[in-house]
């Protein structure tokens, strides 16, 4: 006996074993019930959800031999019929393969005739929106004014393509992505009848990728028992999807909230062996930043598989809300863009090391992140005496210094000359003071990798030929207070951005073009010229 895939075994038969559209059913059930039945009906939904399995039971209800019902017996010879795909008054068509004006007049042909065998002649049309525009026109009068005993039972992917005059002339519904905590329990309630032993962790990767789609996981499980030999279990099922590890997830953001750049890429290094999809990684962190973003507002740490959500809310208490918004949004920004990566990995290195990068300085005042003013905000002058962060009055005998101002800083870095790792380091530097012949700095914590003995008598000396005179370096580490070079650049850009944006959106001509061709200005495509 030939072997039936689960996704046609399980294909439900009856609107009681339809799962996630019940906000269809119940209309559908009480039209059945007190037979006010329309002529034409439009479902509409992804791929995978119900559509086509709930026009044909409800073309069983239309003809079940014991009347119309909201629940066909499934037993009469006109619902076996159905079942088998073999019932002579229900025609069913894919649109996709008969698109010509020719193959829609053939199929109308026969629309005045009645039915062979049932109460109603039933037309299901899938993929109804690859219909030509000349076989919509065909299909428009029969559409609107259809003999008594015809019912047009319409499904697609797409309403969107659909005439407005076809859709005025259906009952639309709009069928949901099923969720997947209901995906897993409709696939691990399979399992149990199928006698396949299936970990939870395994099945929920499934319902995850399946992506809103009961049909596709149950695909996905007929691949996992195969790959499996015969069970579905967790870490076969992770290769097979090249899925990642939750605990991988929870480890890169943990290592994000510490600022540890080298350990996310030996992360990276450790994962890449395992043959992941890096568009599904960044996808997964972005799912996980939602959920810490919720947990912080409302306090509920959700979970689809009811694991303990301890640690989920630890690593949550480590990150700010604000750098959850940050990295949330580059991580979405990342999987968009990653085909313009050089390979995936790289994509995905960047858009981490982007998060470390972008990552606004803050305080740690009692054990909680405080973000920091990047604006220029000097603190009024101490009683006491200096507190380290003032201009010294001191006069320096190295000529140029002692005139020399904080506000200064972010012009002088671009002057100095300094490229590469030298240059980087004296971006993510504010300044404080000078005393003597002595510059005091400030390094941004996340950026102390930069800092090496080497490197810190490279910047005394461009600071000393600037000058025209012997100057020592003194970098401390820590929290910033003033604006750094690299903070000024990043402000700077967003400002010209955000002004290029205005400025198109009140030009003249762009509003004339969005109003003679009723375009839409897409405000995350502009871009800035830049003249470096």
């Amino acid at each position: 006996m030939s072997y039936l895939v689960l996704a046609r075994k399980w294909r439900p038969q009856n609107f009681n074993e339809t799962v996630g559209q019940e906000h269809v059913l119940r209309a559908l059930t009480n039209a059945l019930e007190s037979e006010r039945l329309h002529h034409a009906y439009l479902f509409a939904g992804t791929r995978g959800v119900g559509k086509t399995t709930i026009a044909r039971i409800l073309a069983k209800a239309l003809n079940c031999e014991k009347g119309i019902t909201s629940d066909p017996c499934g037993k009469c010879s006109s619902c076996k019929e159905i079942t088998e795909g073999r019932f002579v008054d229900l025609i069913e068509v894919d649109a996709a393969s008969k698109t010509k004006v020719d193959d829609t007049r053939e199929l109308l042909d026969n629309v005045q005739y009645a039915p062979a065998r049932g109460r109603f002649k039933v037309y299901l049309i899938d993929e109804v929106h690859m219909l030509s525009k000349s076989s919509f026109n065909a299909l428009l009068k029969t559409l609107e004014e259809p003999p008594a005993h015809v019912k047009f039972l319409l499904a697609t992917t797409d309403p969107q393509k659909l005439p407005i005059t076809v859709l005025s002339r259906c009952l639309q519904f709009n069928l949901k992505r099923l969720t997947p905590a209901l995906i897993q329990e409709q696939i691990c309630k399979i399992c149990e009848a199928e006698a396949v032993k299936a970990e939870s962790a395994a099945l929920d990767m499934i319902a995850h990728v399946a992506d809103g789609s009961l049909r596709d996981a149950l695909s996905l499980l007929d691949q996992a028992i195969a790959f499996c030999g015969g069970e579905v279990l967790a870490q076969p099922v992770e290769m097979m999807l090249g899925t990642i590890d939750r605990q991988y997830i929870e480890r890169i953001l943990d290592l994000l909230a510490q600022d540890d750049a080298s350990g996310v890429m030996n992360l990276i290094a450790e994962i890449d062996e395992l043959f992941p999809d890096y568009e599904q990684l960044l996808e997964n962190i972005a799912r996980t930043l939602q959920r810490m973003s919720v947990y912080q507002i409302t306090g509920v740490a959700y979970q689809d598989n009811g694991n303990d959500a301890r640690e989920f809310r630890a690593l949550a208490d480590k990150i700010s809300a604000e750098d959850i918004q940050l990295f949330y949004q580059i991580a979405v920004i990342g999987r968009r863009d990653l085909h313009l990566a050089p390979d995936p990995r790289s994509g995905a290195e960047m858009t981490l090391l982007r998060m470390l990068t972008f990552r606004p300085p803050s305080l740690k005042v009692s054990g909680e992140s405080t973000p920091v003013p990047m604006k220029n905000n000097p603190r009024p002058a101490s009683s006491t005496g200096s507190t380290g962060h003032e201009d010294s009055e001191a006069s320096s005998p190295t000529s140029g210094l002692s005139n020399f101002k904080r506000s200064d800083w972010i012009e002088l870095v671009p002057k100095l000359g300094l490229t590469g790792v030298n240059n980087q380091l004296v971006s993510n530097c504010s300044y404080l003071k000078h005393h003597n012949d002595t510059v005091f700095l400030r390094l941004d914590g996340r950026a102390a990798s930069y800092l090496t003995a080497k490197r810190k008598e490279i910047l005394g000396k461009a600071l000393s030929d600037y000058f025209s005179g012997p100057i020592k370096v003194d970098i401390s580490i820590g929290a910033i207070e003033d604006e750094t070079p690299v903070q000024a650049e990043m402000r700077k850009d967003v400002e010209e951005l955000d002004a290029a944006r205005e400025g198109l959106e009140s030009d003249p001509n762009v509003q004339a073009l969005q109003d003679m061709f009723d375009a839409e200005l897409q405000p995350d495509s502009v871009q800035t010229l830049s003249d470096k």
